[in-house]
């Protein structure tokens, strides 16, 4: 089964689950539309879901169109560059272009760039901090349904490893964020109120990182 937008044709993968009872549609990373749905769920009301929620759908592919191109390439600190392969030891930057060897590990240089980048924020939004909070201790790990979290018991706070990618503001938002969280555990008003302390515009990156 497919579903055609835009003269393309996205593949329509259904999930049956045992004890499932809803049916859901979502567009995953490789653009295919999954239903997960029930075992006695059939065809014909899976097709009459699909028709009814056609333009929803589409919504949905084109947000991960542009995520996928968002994530396509080699990004750093919110501009993207072209790879140029070369020779030479390391890695170095000239306009818009990078240059490395074919061998050279991205994910040791990410690293090694936002432990030191990370902190440095991680250091200055504490000083600043809006309320009185407990010093947190700082992780750095790749995640790929976060930003950042919170554990409110130990005081650490992950951020995801791709911030390095992004703007800085970014990075700043995340971390105010996942303070926030030291004075409430939940996403209340009261919880958005203490981001906005800090980060006056968090509801602008707070949007805009959906497109990541």
């Amino acid at each position: 089964m497919q579903l055609s937008y835009q003269g393309k044709d996205y593949d329509v993968v259904i999930e049956k689950k045992r004890g499932q009872r809803n049916t859901y549609i979502r567009v995953k990373k490789d653009l295919k539309v999954t239903v997960t749905t029930g075992f006695l769920t059939s065809t014909h009301f899976i097709h009459t879901l699909i028709e009814e929620n056609y333009d929803k759908i589409c919504k949905m592919i084109d947000a991960q169109e542009i995520k996928r191109k968002n994530n396509q390439g080699f990004f750093y600190l919110g501009k993207q560059y072209v790879i140029i392969y070369s020779n030479q030891e390391g890695i170095s930057f000239s306009g818009d272009k990078v240059y490395m060897h074919h061998d050279f590990d991205l994910d040791v240089w990410y690293k090694k760039q936002a432990k030191t980048l990370f902190l440095e924020h991680f250091e200055e939004m504490y000083q600043k901090f809006s309320r009185e909070i407990p010093h947190p201790s700082l992780r750095i790990r790749k995640m790929t349904t976060r930003w950042g979290v919170c554990n409110t018991k130990t005081h650490v706070i992950t951020l995801n490893l791709e911030l390095i990618k992004r703007d800085i503001s970014y990075l700043d938002y995340v971390i105010a964020h996942e303070m926030s969280h030291l004075i409430y555990g939940d996403h209340s008003a009261s919880f958005w109120k203490v981001v906005g302390e800090n980060i006056p515009n968090y509801k602008k990156y707070r949007e805009e990182m959906k497109e990541f």
